[in-house]
């Protein structure tokens, strides 16, 4: 069997592996007489030095995967940290899956909120680069504070879950906006700090505003997918949706797709909405 037996999970897997590295989720061995099962590896993008195994069930995603352990551990992974990171994903998956619905995507991001938390409360083992970090010398390089400063801070994105056609990946993004200068200021943080969307061929943008003494701005950017932009304020406005911004980002996958690139692109849009 190969994955082009489960859909679900061949769409992930071209989803997932576009949005991060090529060879983030990958089938190890397909089902066979001694196993009903996918075995797969996943490696987490927050921690890029481990490596799941995962076991996909063949009617996933009715049946949930189940996390095995460790595929692979990096020399630079702390002792034990391995163990503990298992452990979080576990937890996690059991919190995201929902019978019915892919949910490995939604692992990886919560799994990477997950990490993220943990090392706000200075669980440095779960991040092998922190001891690293502490030892660099930091003379030349300018305060963190600095850098949050240019960028803005992190927009409250609700990240709806990506569609494939044809290889091509479409993940849209929305966030209450108040005024058009945060409108681009989001935009502006996205891509300073996603290399993924930073690289991805498009990211269409449009926003709708109520502003002071009864004001409205709207406006919307192609980003070289003509008319994509307009299409998707224009969802917007039939929608009746104000003081939020909608990003959706393709990776165009090599295959044309015509006219229902329009289609699939507000699609998208309506999913975070």
């Amino acid at each position: 069997m190969t994955t082009a037996e489960n859909e679900s999970l061949t769409d992930e897997i071209t989803s997932i592996n576009s949005i991060y590295a090529s060879d983030t989720l990958s089938v190890l061995s397909p089902p066979s007489s001694s196993s009903s099962s996918f075995l797969c590896s996943l490696r987490l993008p927050a921690l890029p030095s481990i490596t799941i195994r995962l076991e996909v069930p063949q009617n996933y995603p009715d049946t949930p995967p189940s996390i095995l352990g460790t595929q692979s551990v990096g020399d630079d992974v702390p002792k034990g940290a391995g163990n503990q990171i298992v452990t979080l994903v576990r937890d996690v998956l059991a919190q995201v899956y929902r019978p019915g619905e892919p949910s490995i995507f939604d692992l990886l991001e919560d799994v990477r909120e997950a990490i993220e938390k943990a090392e706000d409360q200075d669980i440095s083992s779960l991040n092998p680069n922190n001891e690293v970090e502490h030892e660099q010398d930091h003379s030349q390089q300018p305060p963190t504070s600095h850098l949050q400063e240019d960028i803005g801070p992190e927009p409250p994105w609700i990240i709806a879950p990506p569609t494939t056609e044809k290889k091509s990946v479409f993940l849209a993004r929305v966030a209450p906006v108040s005024s058009p200068a945060q409108a681009k200021s989001y935009i502006q943080h996205l891509l300073s700090t996603d290399k993924k969307a930073a690289r991805a061929t498009h990211n269409i943008t449009a926003w709708r505003i109520h502003g002071l003494n009864g004001a409205t701005y709207q406006d919307c950017d192609d980003d070289g997918e003509t008319a994509a932009g307009g299409r998707v304020l224009h969802l917007m406005q039939l929608m009746d949706v104000w003081d939020v911004m909608i990003v959706v980002t393709r990776w165009y996958g090599g295959v044309l797709l015509g006219p229902d690139r329009f289609r699939i692109i507000n699609s998208a849009a309506r999913d975070a909405l």
